[in-house]
């Protein structure tokens, strides 16, 4: 009986020591946890460090294209001044087109213009011009169609590229540009051409037959979203709306000087709202626009705050208001002819008058009326007679 004592006496003696060696496994467990918990600290810290270096770089970066850009200039100006003791007659205009144009064109990554390949479709006879419809593609192999018109029985000079308004209707683009749906007012296309003029209506991107899969102008109630999603899933890509927009706009200026009879001096773009924004862009970094048309578009980005109004997503560039507002993109039109076309009571263009006054030269024609946004008869027939104006120079 004793030894039966001893033996449980050793074998509790044994658990004791295995409870006595989980304990300090746990133990153990406990520092290597707490270990682990300072290790993910340190890593994260280290992350936050990288992050933090790479803004530094980032802002390093974009100053030193900045200084690269200033030194350029100043190094263009003493040679100017080396060369031509009198300076040219607005060289402040000339100067910051070449700045802004090179610095905007850099920050989107916009690729130079290039030659396009055009599909021709049927045509179609109208009152003094006839309609084509037709195809070309674009940077991402995208298609984009377009109606071009071309006035008939008379020499065609010139011509302009009309981007089409937005106005929440997704299922409008080329087609209100020509006059079939929408507003009278926005039926550039055979106005202009009876006139005398080639006109390129293209359909913006997720607008009428760029919608997806959904073509036509009757409207989807997804429509909205595809606009949406032409803006996120390229920044998810680290790109930006705004680039593709204007590589289309540059390549419909390419399909346009290649049309018969159409003088490349004598070339422009228009547009009202959205597509005056595309318009006002898309002037200031391709100086082939020879002149340009911006209704209902000009606001300083500090009255749009202010009043709460909208920005296209098109303009969803981060960091864009800390490198320009609209007058500089408007003052790097010049000296290129702009007509400014506002109304006082148009959100979108409430403070247009101000801004113009802050663009030096003398190139912008400004016309602005106490109504809102919408286009009228009194400022269509003066965008008409205008753009018809450039052309006959």
């Amino acid at each position: 009986m004793d030894e039966v004592v001893e033996v449980i006496d050793e074998v509790w003696k044994l658990v004791d020591e295995v409870w006595n060696l989980a304990d300090d496994v746990w133990n153990l467990a406990g520092e290597v946890r707490d270990f682990v918990d300072e290790v993910w600290n340190l890593i994260d810290e280290v992350w936050n460090l990288i992050d933090d270096a790479w803004n530094i770089a980032y802002q390093v970066t974009n100053f030193a294209h900045v200084m690269d850009n200033y030194a350029r200039m100043a190094r263009n100006l003493a040679a100017a001044r080396l060369a031509f003791p009198a300076p040219p007659r607005r060289p402040p205009i000339i100067a910051a087109m070449t700045h802004l144009t090179t610095m905007l064109r850099e920050r989107l990554g916009l690729a130079d213009p290039v030659p396009v390949d055009v599909q021709r479709g049927d045509i179609e006879a109208f009152d003094g011009f006839d309609r084509e419809r037709i195809e070309y593609r674009g940077l991402e192999g995208d298609t984009i169609p377009a109606f071009l018109f071309t006035p008939n029985g008379r020499d065609t000079r010139g011509g302009v590229v009309v981007f089409h308004q937005h106005n929440g209707e997704f299922h409008f683009g080329k087609s209100e540009v020509a006059g079939d749906v929408g507003s009278a007012y926005q039926a550039f296309g055979p106005a202009l051409a009876r006139r005398g003029l080639a006109v390129l209506a293209p359909d913006a991107l997720t607008f009428e037959d760029r919608r997806g899969a959904v073509r036509g102008v009757e409207p989807d109630y997804y429509d909205w979203l595809q606009h949406y999603n032409a803006l996120t899933y390229r920044l998810l890509d680290g790109d930006v709306l705004m680039r593709k927009c204007l590589d289309d706009a540059q390549r419909a200026v390419s399909v346009l000087l290649q049309v018969p009879g159409v003088d490349a001096q004598r070339v422009g773009v228009a547009g009202h709202s959205y597509g005056g924004y595309t318009a006002l862009y898309h002037a200031a970094v391709d100086a082939r626009c020879r002149f340009a048309c911006i209704s209902g578009a000009v606001c300083s980005f500090e009255t749009r705050r202010r009043e709460n109004t909208g920005f296209t997503l098109f303009e969803a560039v981060p960091g864009l208001a800390r490198l320009i507002d609209t007058h500089d993109v408007l003052a790097a039109i010049g000296p290129r002819p702009t007509l400014v076309v506002s109304g006082a009571e148009d959100k979108y263009s409430r403070d247009a008058d101000e801004v113009v006054a802050k663009v030096a030269g003398d190139f912008i024609t400004e016309l602005r009326v106490e109504r809102g946004h919408a286009l009228d008869q009194e400022r269509f027939e003066a965008i008409v007679e205008w753009v018809v104006g450039q052309v006959a120079r």
